[in-house]
């Protein structure tokens, strides 16, 4: 366990904290003189939302949509390693919007038997809790409400999906295995999100930063796929049956290609899901609305029964 958060450690050089914090000063959000969200011809003291710095608010409403989906993914890798989820790691989830419960079953600790998958959930758990204490530090700062955790599902939508990939009550907790299929749900999602969003991305700052959690999410994603394919055929087609599902969730005109690889093709390994040009998939906002909600369209659903929180819902 130590050997993975060594390099997490809290000294001075390595303290992420200290990067968050440098990376708002850039921005002029801390100090004496912080003010906007982003640099435009009309400053104000204020930044919130006006007809005067649509952009900034832009901006804000793209993060906010991330902070929804790193909330869901810093639950499940949470609950999964220690038992408790935010709160736990004495990280806020108050903000705009209703602040919703997790829906979980009972002590959902996974017992691993495996030392080095238990490791990489630790550290990808570090990760999850990080990016959501990074974004909510962000928003908070430039004076723009982050948003609350909305209501999250880690039972009932699993048992809607397993129903759909031919597992009957399926249990993401219930062992390692398990606990690797729940997670590739979400990995490949948070790639093609990320990547589809910044293109909506006005400040050149947030836009590093956000390719920086994207590249994060992708090392997430890799060792997944991995690891998935490692276990053997019947897992290697669990995790295709939910790419399967994913894909079609994309609502894509029919001949289009897809926008999701299972970890399997042709009997190859795949674990780089790209297109001819080896370049991560893109998803829209409401491809991947359409994913957490479990229904093309929809307002809300699956992972999150009452919606996400924010204008991107």
């Amino acid at each position: 366990m130590k050997a993975t958060q060594d390099h997490k450690s809290s000294s001075p050089s390595t303290d992420p904290l200290a990067g968050r914090r440098a990376f708002m000063r850039r921005l002029g959000m801390l100090g004496a003189g912080g003010a906007s969200l982003a640099a435009a011809p009309m400053a104000f003291a204020d930044p919130r939302p006006n007809a005067f710095n649509k952009k900034a608010r832009t901006d804000a409403a793209v993060l906010n949509f991330a902070l929804n989906l790193e909330y869901l993914e810093a639950e499940y890798y949470l609950l999964g390693t220690t038992g408790v989820g935010l709160e736990g790691a004495v990280i806020g989830t108050d903000g705009a919007g209703v602040r919703g419960d997790v829906i979980v079953k009972a002590n959902p600790k996974v017992t691993f038997t495996t030392p080095a998958i238990e490791q990489y959930a630790n550290e990808i758990a570090t990760d999850e809790a990080n990016h959501v204490r990074f974004l909510r530090e962000v928003l908070g700062a430039s004076k723009y409400d982050q948003v609350a955790r909305p209501q999250i599902d880690l039972l009932n939508s699993f048992t809607a999906l397993g129903s759909l990939i031919g597992v009957e009550n399926f249990d993401p907790f219930a062992n390692e295995l398990n606990f690797l299929l729940g997670a590739f749900i979400f990995e490949d999602v948070g790639v093609t999100a990320y990547k589809g969003a910044s293109p909506l991305l006005t400040n050149k700052t947030y836009l590093e930063a956000a390719a920086g959690i994207l590249g994060v999410e992708a090392y997430h994603a890799g060792s997944i796929r991995t690891l998935i394919y490692g276990a053997g055929t019947t897992a290697q087609n669990l995790a295709n049956a939910i790419s399967d599902v994913r894909a079609s969730l994309d609502a894509r005109p029919v001949g289009s290609p897809r926008l999701d690889q299972g970890v399997r093709i042709n009997d190859t390994a795949n674990i780089v899901p790209a297109d001819g040009n080896s370049i991560a998939f893109s998803r829209s906002t409401r491809q991947v609305l359409n994913i957490v909600y479990g229904a093309p369209n929809a307002t809300s659903g699956l992972f999150f029964p009452a919606g996400l929180n924010g204008s991107i819902r």
